[in-house]
């Protein structure tokens, strides 16, 4: 099999993988890294074997396939280069600045018959996944994804840098269109909006809460999912999956609370039955992976079968434009309640701002 030429562009923080996952595909070549930051890109080179090029341009002729890895600002023209000329992009998420150039990047996908995948990550972590197989019709998920600041990504809120993975999954789990979007926000140490809280209504009847953070002390990764199947929660940094359903005991009707008020009851014995004997718990063993790796393969098995990827254009369309909905009541959100007083995100920045003036 002709090897396939695979070109990353951006080898920064996250690019740098891609090429080091794409150097290391059975049946890919890493024909070229473009990085504008020469240091950095020779750097990379130099240590895969392969070429570097300060401007993309210089090899996209040549390349069968290629992960587009720059800042947001930029998804949109580099990434069209690459369509227009027929070459098959995965592109890191979000698809793009705003929806508007999203939609663009899907018409010429389409238009051209060029595979797009866009780099919703989350979506091949074996806990999601796990999460995902039994959950049916959910009514409630609850996500919550928070960072230390890391000083990158900053020319994008943290609804486009972080809640967008979130945002994909409970649209993925729904599966059922965004009714209605509630949302609130503040700028804490930059330009743009660090910590966002969503809600999402389902025209199903399903609720989804968001909550992200970037300047946090920690990480955390959780989602959880309740329907009539009982209650998936996943730790998606631990990669940890609990499931909480109804017992046939709980299913027969002998309810808790009604023994507990008969006479004579024996209240701890029923404590310690509540999760066993009434909700029983499963924590299924979840296989170790790389995500990067197994959403990078699956972008390259798509290019040699002609397969749709499994987040394609309009998959990550779908999310930028609920994170654009979510964006717009950020921007809008009075917090005295009325427009006259505070609104938006950057209401802390104008309160200090004033007090130095």
């Amino acid at each position: 099999m002709k090897p396939l030429r695979y070109v990353v562009v951006g080898v920064g923080a996250l690019g740098r993988h891609h090429a080091r996952i794409a150097q290391g595909l059975d049946g890919v070549e890493l024909a070229a890294v473009a990085e504008p930051n020469s240091e950095q890109g020779k750097t990379v080179a130099n240590d895969l074997g392969t070429r570097w090029v300060g401007d993309y341009r210089q090899v996209i002729d040549s390349a069968d396939a290629a992960s587009i890895v720059v800042p947001t600002t930029l998804h949109r023209r580099i990434t069209a280069d690459f369509i227009d000329r027929g070459i098959p992009v995965l592109v890191e998420k979000p698809l793009a600045r705003n929806a508007q150039e999203g939609r663009a990047l899907v018409a010429a996908a389409e238009s051209t018959g060029t595979s797009l995948q866009v780099g919703h990550i989350e979506r091949f972590n074996p806990a999601f996944q796990e999460m995902a197989a039994r959950v049916t019709a959910p009514k409630y998920m609850r996500a919550e994804r928070f960072s230390p600041y890391a000083f990158r990504s900053m020319d994008i809120s943290a609804v486009h840098d972080l809640m967008i993975h979130d945002i994909d999954l409970v649209l993925t789990l729904a599966a059922s269109p965004v009714v209605a979007v509630e949302a609130f926000g503040i700028c804490v140490l930059g330009g743009h909006t660090d910590v966002v809280q969503a809600r999402l209504k389902f025209a199903s009847g399903c609720v989804a809460d968001l909550s992200a953070n970037r300047v946090n002390p920690d990480f955390r990764r959780t989602l959880q999912v309740w329907s009539a199947g009982g209650c998936v929660t996943a730790d998606l940094q631990t990669r940890e999956v609990a499931h909480y359903r109804p017992s046939d005991r709980l299913l027969r009707g002998d309810l808790p609370h009604t023994l507990a008020m008969q006479p004579g009851a024996d209240i701890p014995a029923l404590k310690e039955a509540v999760f066993g004997e009434f909700i029983g718990t499963e924590q299924p063993p979840i296989e170790d992976c790389d995500q990067l790796t197994a959403e990078i393969g699956h972008f390259v098995d798509c290019v040699r079968t002609g397969r749709t990827p499994m987040i394609d254009g309009r998959a990550g369309l779908a999310a930028l434009e609920v994170a654009e909905q979510i964006t717009d009541c950020v921007a809008s959100h009075a917090w005295n309640g009325n427009a006259a007083g505070p609104v938006g995100p950057h209401v802390g920045h104008t309160a200090a701002i004033s007090r130095a003036a």
